[in-house]
């Protein structure tokens, strides 16, 4: 399999033979695997001791003749303070349990429950790394993912250009991406950020945003401009591939396929 290497004018300057993890089969039930396996969530919970902060003393108990007893008061044997005392009687209030005031919380949020305890296969993780690469050169695949996009839309897939690229101001760097993609393509390119209509912008999610294309580049370059989502190739793995499904959008420098080739080569991944 070929493709051609772009300059920053969108003209073709060679071809090269690209790796053969471009031609993996996409196996998108292996991809959601690694993708579940890799969610997080930050663990919340209350303080372990609130609501348990007040000096009651356990149960009453319910038995003649016995100190503190809650024996003919016609109370229930919830833990209970102290308010005041005279002599043998006492005033108590419930305290601690979930149906007093100031109480504990019932069943709380547990951080316990919150961690995700998932593992994932090496060879699993490997062939989903391989799917997703393997996706970003399918223009089928790619076209499924956006809707605005076409097969006839996407050519010349995987889309690498010279490293030249990486040293582009964010001017430079916008219109060399619409000049590689084309117009169609580069409406889904650039990262946007809108506020959200409905009711969704008054409970925590005020804006809405894509994720736009993503740049990947050789280990050793450093993209200047901000204005794309950049990934190193060593660091480069399943959830910036293929999150939200497989096929993404992306641009390979060609020292960033050399070092990709060389990622998989490996028998030990540092990210998958």
């Amino acid at each position: 399999m070929k493709t051609e290497i772009l300059d920053i004018e969108g003209k073709k300057t060679k071809e090269i033979e690209v790796p053969a993890f471009f031609s993996f089969p996409v196996r998108e039930d292996i991809i959601a695997k690694v993708l579940e396996a890799k969610k997080t969530r930050q663990p919340y919970a209350p303080n372990l001791m609130a609501g348990k902060q007040y000096a009651a003393s356990g149960k009453l108990v319910h038995r003649r003749h016995v100190w503190r007893s809650g024996y003919g008061r016609g109370m229930s044997r919830i833990p209970r303070k102290i308010i005041t005392r005279r002599g043998s009687q006492f005033n108590w209030i419930g305290a601690e349990i979930s149906s007093t005031r100031g109480g504990r919380r019932a069943h709380p949020p547990k951080v316990i429950a919150m961690i995700n305890t998932k593992k994932i296969n090496k060879k699993e993780a490997r062939s989903a790394f391989l799917s997703s690469l393997s996706a970003t050169a399918n223009s089928r695949e790619v076209a499924a993912r956006y809707a605005r996009l076409e097969e006839k839309d996407l050519k010349n897939l995987p889309l690498v250009v010279e490293s030249k690229f990486t040293d582009l101001s964010t001017k430079e760097a916008t219109n060399a991406a619409k000049k590689i993609l084309g117009g169609k393509a580069f409406a889904v390119a650039l990262r946007k950020k809108d506020v959200r209509s409905g009711r969704g912008k008054r409970r925590g999610r005020k804006y809405k945003s894509n994720l736009g294309i993503l740049v990947v580049v050789g280990n050793k370059e450093k993209m200047r401009s901000k204005v794309f989502h950049t990934s190193n190739a060593s660091r480069l793995g399943v959830q910036e591939l293929a999150e939200g499904g497989p096929g993404r959008l992306v641009i390979y420098t060609e020292q960033a396929i050399k070092d990709l080739e060389e990622k998989t080569r490996r028998a030990s991944w540092q990210k998958i």
